[in-house]
């Protein structure tokens, strides 16, 4: 008899963004003529920049040749990439990572839920609320937590507010908790974490041994100078945290998938004996045994993100998806909308208006509209009475986006 896992049979609802393509592709269906908006998925919408699509062609062509053919890679990345990104993403900024500390892959989403393998189903998982569904369900589908209650929170995590009534800093929980989500920029409220704010968290790890997941996918659209780009940044920090990073969101990599995720060398967990165990190795076995590694042209043309044209290339896409962000925010608030977020990061986070429901918000705005954003209900219980736009596509599309959500609302 082959048994399921049956924690799949505690997720409350179907994934997030393929419930919004569903409804989206039922609205279209009905309404053929309906030109849609979508604001909701995080995917860019611009082309990859020409210092990435030269290096793409030309690994290409390397393949085609058998002296300079490449098969299997380092599956845990090639070292033109990974000292790459230790040159230019950390010691830039006076941080201290090694090569051999970043380990390449296809997507920070997949790092964020696969680093679960190598960690017991007994530890105490923390996540802020609202919160990148990811989080929650890959812990439901480990066997970390119970069922799901009315709000949809489930038992056995600790949810940590991160609200404006606390001016979205989330404080540690009087609970002790092993395995700590952060997120920042923050998916999915736009908002970004002060020095201090890290270091309390920091602090917190280190007293209690417990390990911070810190997902920094969306750190280049990071323009206020006081605001940390890599949680090792602060002191203390390569002793609790391991980081995600994307090329997804800053140099267009969604449908070609690169990414990586650091972790230091003298970052430790505890055995069942109470003996301190390096987690680098036991990345490096899980990874190495379930993955086979990046392709080499999309290896280079991450690595090209890092050249001076890559960069310049990079920096205008971000301001590009910044100006979005910018006109989005102002529109918004010109229609009397409360919103957060959309500064250092390409989402912007409103409160529904009138109390509305989130899910409800999301079919008022595709019926009247013809728009698509994200229900923050399907962010967590504390995301109910929000919702979130998203400033990735056209400069037209987001022109015409705020005016139909100023005619929505009016």
């Amino acid at each position: 008899m082959a048994l399921i896992n049956d924690n799949f049979s505690k997720l409350a609802a179907g994934y997030l963004f393929p419930e919004i393509g569903r409804r989206v592709s039922a609205f279209t269906a009905d309404n053929p003529s309906a030109d849609v908006i979508r604001l909701g998925i995080g995917d860019v919408t611009e082309p990859l920049p020409p210092a990435c699509i030269a290096a793409l062609h030309k690994a290409v062509d390397e393949m085609a040749v058998r002296e300079t053919f490449r098969g299997y890679g380092p599956e845990q990345g090639y070292e033109f990439l990974r000292d790459a990104i230790v040159e230019h993403a950390y010691r830039s900024r006076g941080v201290d990572v090694s090569a051999d500390e970043v380990f390449v892959s296809d997507g920070s989403k997949c790092d964020s839920g696969n680093i679960l393998d190598i960690f017991g189903a007994d530890n105490k998982v923390a996540v802020m609320d609202p919160v990148y569904p990811v989080y929650v369900d890959t812990n439901v589908m480990a066997g970390r937590t119970g069922g799901a209650d009315s709000s949809g929170r489930y038992s056995g995590l600790v949810y940590v507010p991160v609200t404006a009534e606390n001016d979205f800093v989330p404080q540690p929980s009087e609970e002790p908790v092993d395995l700590i989500y952060l997120c920042y920029p923050n998916n999915p409220t736009g908002t970004v974490a002060t020095r201090e704010t890290l270091q309390t968290w920091i602090d917190y790890a280190r007293s209690n041994d417990a390990i911070i997941f810190y997902d920094a996918a969306y750190e280049a659209y990071i323009t206020d100078p006081n605001i940390p780009h890599s949680i090792y940044e602060i002191e203390g920090a390569r002793d609790v945290a391991i980081e995600f990073r994307s090329f997804s969101k800053n140099a267009g990599f969604t449908g070609i998938r690169c990414a990586f995720t650091v972790i230091p060398r003298e970052l430790t967990g505890k055995t069942a004996s109470g003996e301190d165990q390096p987690i680098h190795p036991l990345w490096n076995r899980r990874h190495c045994t379930k993955f086979n590694g990046v392709s080499y042209p999309i290896q280079r043309a991450a690595e090209a993100v890092f050249s001076t044209e890559g960069q310049q290339q990079v920096s205008e896409l971000i301001a590009f998806y910044l100006t979005n962000a910018k006109l989005i925010r102002e529109g918004l608030q010109a229609a009397g909308i409360t919103v957060y977020g959309g500064v250092n990061a390409p989402y912007v986070w409103l409160q529904t208006p009138g109390g509305t429901g989130s899910w409800d918000f999301f079919d008022q705005l595709l019926a009247k509209g013809h728009l698509v954003g994200t229900p923050g209900g399907g962010f967590g219980a504390a995301g109910e009475g929000y919702f979130r736009l998203s400033a990735f596509n056209s400069r037209e599309n987001i022109e015409q986006a705020v005016e139909r959500f100023q005619k929505v609302v009016a």
